[in-house]
């Protein structure tokens, strides 16, 4: 067993579990004409599973879960709930309000598949650990935006859609329980202390790098929950027809393709030049993504078309870097805690965007709502530079330059 097998098999179930997450959204089209679901109902669809994935997360923070539990099986029973819930909406659901529920119960088990992934990741990778979780998120990013691509290139009605997710969430289930095991760097489970998560921010290291993840948050899963309608709507303005092959296939290329490819090269780079400074130079971008993509709505399709790729790209490059400071400055017991933990925070903060976006459009116009979303990467990016001149002030390595900043991690058996 080495780690670059397991590397692989971790991805693999973090692709395929992930599928389910934007399922139903990428079916809205066919349910607006099938159930009648306005923008409201919509919106409902993804916020549903981002609460429930708050839900859960905190609720496995308190208890521990992703590090009393063995992760890898933590994560097939997760895996395999997300499935079932899936499939119900296909098989058995007519309506909104049970879907919405459902989807409330996927997002509860992807908490135990996200977080523990990454802390399964760790286990396995020291040095070299920010591009490991930069492909575990490539993987998240893939999986995420599976959907879309279904959606645009199969024949199959928005149910079949739903079964294919489900379906493949059911494969990573087993790859997860057959295949994936801790690493060589997880500790034994350690005993129940709530208190991890109150004083994780009581830390400048930790508090300065969930900061940053707030504002990579903020603008995150806004991109990827409306792009496809920000691009259609940029396409009626032209005059074009927004066909569904269209907005699928240039929507899967923006947060599929060039996600991944964000996410790795993120990931190499931050191992290489740091990882707060790069983390600031993605989130720089992404702000200025925001504007360009405002500049340009309605413009030439294949400008809309490579302002949307290059958003992709920088928009989840810094996402990785994030979640291995953070498992660089607490107490190694701790780390599923911290990172679910720090998840469950930023996964919050997307409700709000979320459900502001189709608002602002509604009240002013697609330009400015994207100009808003540029708030969360500026002070994400302030964040970054502070932590980042924070690490250059001493030592070598990333745990030893936050200690020097007065940030120096938990002894053992001392909780973070």
């Amino acid at each position: 067993m080495t780690a670059r097998r397991q590397l692989a098999l971790i991805a693999l179930v973090e692709v395929l579990a992930m599928a389910t997450w934007f399922s139903a959204s990428a079916v809205v089209p066919a349910l607006r004409a099938d159930w009648g679901v306005g923008d409201a109902g919509a919106a409902a669809l993804t916020v549903a599973v981002q609460l429930g994935f708050v839900a859960g997360a905190l609720g496995s923070a308190a208890l521990n879960l992703a590090d009393r539990v063995p992760a890898h099986l933590l994560v097939a029973g997760s895996a395999a709930l997300a499935a079932g819930s899936t499939a119900v909406i296909a098989l058995a659901v007519e309506s909104l309000g049970p879907a919405v529920a459902l989807r409330a119960v996927t997002g509860v088990a992807l908490a135990g598949v996200y977080p523990p992934g990454l802390k399964l990741m760790a286990s396995w990778f020291d040095r070299g650990r920010g591009a490991a979780l930069g492909v575990l998120v490539a993987a998240l990013t893939l999986g995420s935006a599976a959907p879309q691509l279904l959606n645009a290139v199969a024949v199959l009605p928005w149910r079949g859609v739903l079964l294919v997710a489900s379906s493949l969430a059911a494969l990573a289930a087993v790859v997860a329980w057959a295949g994936v095991r801790p690493g060589p760097l997880a500790r034994p489970a350690p005993p129940l202390a709530p208190r991890v998560v109150v004083s994780l921010l009581r830390q400048r290291g930790p508090r300065l790098a969930t900061l940053g993840y707030l504002g990579h948050m903020w603008e995150l899963y806004a991109v990827w929950t409306w792009l496809p309608a920000y691009l259609t709507a940029s396409l009626l303005d032209r005059g074009l027809d927004a066909t569904r092959t269209t907005v699928g296939l240039v929507s899967f290329a923006a947060i599929g393709v060039a996600g991944v490819a964000g996410c790795v090269v993120g990931g190499l780079a931050g191992d290489r030049l740091g990882r707060a400074r790069v983390a600031g130079w993605a989130m720089r971008a992404s702000a200025a993504c925001c504007v360009l993509a405002a500049a340009v709505h309605g413009a030439h399709p294949a400008l809309v078309a490579a302002v949307l790729a290059v958003w992709g790209f920088a928009v989840i490059a810094d996402s990785g870097l994030f979640s291995t400071v953070l498992t660089e400055v607490v107490d190694p017991r701790y780390t599923g805690t911290a990172l679910t933990t720090q998840t469950a925070l930023g996964f919050l903060l997307t409700v709000v965007t979320i459900n502001a976006v189709p608002v602002v459009v509604s009240a002013t116009s697609w330009p400015v709502a994207t100009l808003l979303l540029a708030a969360g990467p500026v002070v994400g990016a302030v964040a970054m530079a502070r932590l980042d001149r924070s690490t250059r002030l001493a030592g070598s390595g990333p745990t030893a330059r936050l200690t020097a900043a007065g940030d120096a991690p938990p002894r053992p058996g001392t909780p973070a």
